[in-house]
């Protein structure tokens, strides 16, 4: 396997890059085990020191100036390691930051340094700093086309060295809202919430002074604020941001209409706060904030979104996934909140948009896309072993419904108003006769007899298909109009592959596909004649 050594904050420290880098590094492990390992160097401090897993093969001191030039020198001397990964953050390195050039000029291993934070409009020595670092490395990760734009147009970076990898999202498995809410004692409100490690940054307050008048609205709202103030705010400053948030809420007479849940909260805990959540609020007050992975969580949990304007906000609520509001502007805050919560369905579109954006970048496809780059700089032509997931029929179950497999849905809801195609039902009919033969699930049978009986519906008195059945079980215009050569091509296929499988099912099953099959001779052979003279020119040989 190739190691891969990654410098970044790390669990149990608590911290957003942590959390990035322990969610891809899984992901990564996860599907490309077999040909990646993935180490860490722990970036600490003297104020942030940790016990770690096995997982963990350095801990670097970035306030010790000394650590950049150690460390450094350990890398060049593992021959295990392969490649550098760094996950940068201004603030993790500020103590010594000229010292990280340093490192950077050491290292004689390829470099990829992961930007979370890109600065616009850089002053002369930013620009420098950033150069510099850059011109150490081998490859650069952003995470929004904004943040490239930056890089290739205010640094002078050169477009080949930049890659775009989105923040990675979870697959959420959706659980029953009404349920979670009674699980969490907050049935009879409506949720809006917000998560993070907790600082001023987060302007909480304007969430605070918008709520009376989304009040008077909605008196049932409870607006959740989930998530530990940030370990670095709570050793300089105490707890005086949460005080001041309290004495605000006394102040607005707010106390029943506000709710604290002071945890770090574990993953599926968190995942189920924001699935019972109505409303999720982003409120951040930095304008250079590039990426926050609290706004994807909320997104890959089905979350109507209400965002400050930052680039990651704006690059994925666009298309009517979310709403934009300006920073610190509790009135216009207050204004969508009620709008959103006054329109079911703009928030039923706004989830399922959400949920089509972030299925794109699922961890599991950013694994796929760093897994590339590390191929790509290593000039690997060794084939990479990739870890299949476990199949999972549930939602191919959902979509058969009493009468075929639709052909639509909602994200992961069936959606019956644009009915039934053949093209589906021949796809599903070998896939679960292909999942039956090789694990014998027998609750494939009825799903198989389903799709080969729709199969034959879709055939005409002449042998051929038609492919589009509307909701009421009638064949729709759309055959007249569009050709169907595909879909009677493969539900031909279809029946063949099935007659393939005889003995393993029902012999009346078998003699209803022969029977169809045998009906599609003629047909066939006017696609052979209708295909070789189309290709005739090509089909020539010397």
């Amino acid at each position: 396997m190739k190691e891969i050594i990654c410098l970044t904050t790390y669990p149990p420290r608590e911290c957003g890059i942590a959390t990035f880098s322990e969610d891809l590094i899984r992901a990564i492990e996860t599907k490309f085990g077999e040909s990646f390992s993935v180490k860490v160097c722990a970036l600490e401090s003297n104020s942030e020191q940790h016990v770690y897993d096995a997982r963990v093969k350095y801990v670097f001191n970035t306030s010790r100036a000394s650590d950049f030039e150690c460390i450094a020198q350990k890398i060049n001397e593992d021959e295990d390691i392969k490649i550098v990964l760094i996950q940068h953050e201004f603030g993790l390195f500020a103590e010594h930051p000229s010292a990280l050039l340093v490192f950077g000029s050491l290292i004689q291993k390829p470099v990829i340094v992961v930007f979370h934070t890109v600065l616009p409009c850089p002053s002369a020595e930013q620009k420098e700093y950033l150069s510099r670092l850059i011109g150490y490395c081998s490859s650069v990760v952003v995470m929004t086309k904004t943040s490239a734009g930056i890089l290739e147009n205010e640094y002078d970076v050169e477009s080949e060295k930049i890659n775009i990898i989105p923040h990675g999202t979870h697959l959420v498995s959706h659980k029953d809202k009404k349920k979670l809410k009674e699980k969490y004692q907050v049935t009879g409100h409506r949720i809006l919430s917000t998560f993070g490690l907790l600082s001023p940054g987060k302007s909480i307050e304007t969430t605070l002074e918008a709520l009376p008048d989304i009040v008077k609205e909605n008196p049932s709202v409870l607006f959740l604020i989930i998530g530990k103030t940030h370990p670095a705010v709570l050793k300089k400053d105490g707890e005086v941001y949460r005080e001041m948030l309290k004495e605000k809420i006394r102040e607005l007479k707010l106390t029943d209409h506000v709710r604290f849940v002071n945890f770090y909260l574990d993953l599926p805990i968190l995942l189920e706060y924001l699935q019972l959540t109505d409303v999720y609020l982003f409120t951040s007050e930095d304008p250079n904030q590039a990426v926050s992975g609290t706004f994807v969580y909320a997104l890959s949990c089905g979350c109507p979104i209400i965002a400050t304007p930052i680039p990651h906000a704006l690059e994925l609520l666009k298309d009517n996934s979310g709403l934009i509001f300006d920073f610190k502007n509790s009135k216009q805050l207050s204004k969508k909140v009620n709008e959103l919560l006054g329109n079911e369905k703009l928030r039923s579109r706004m989830r399922i948009a959400g949920l089509e954006k972030t299925a794109a970048t699922a961890w599991e496809n950013t694994a796929i896309a760093y897994v590339s780059l590390f191929k790509r700089l290593l000039k690997d032509d060794e084939a990479i072993s990739y870890s299949l997931p476990p199949i999972n029929i549930e939602h191919i179950k959902r979509m058969s419904h009493s009468f075929a497999m639709l052909q639509f849905s909602k994200g992961n809801r069936p959606d019956i108003h644009y009915g039934y195609t053949l093209d589906d039902n021949a796809r599903a009919l070998i896939a679960l006769c292909r999942l039956y033969i090789e694990t014998k699930d027998q609750s494939c049978e009825k799903y198989i007899k389903k799709y080969l009986d729709f199969i034959r519906f879709c055939q005409q008195a002449n042998g051929c298909f038609l492919n589009y059945v509307d909701k009421d079980h009638q064949f729709t215009h759309q055959n007249e109009e569009v050709g169907l050569e595909d879909s009677n091509a493969r539900a031909i296929y279809a029946l063949g592959y099935f007659i393939a499988q005889t003995g393993k099912f029902p012999d009346v099953w078998t003699e209803d596909a022969l029977e169809s099959f045998e009906q599609t001779f003629d047909i066939v052979r006017e696609m052979m004649f209708r295909n070789r003279k189309r290709f005739a020119p090509r089909l020539r040989f010397n």
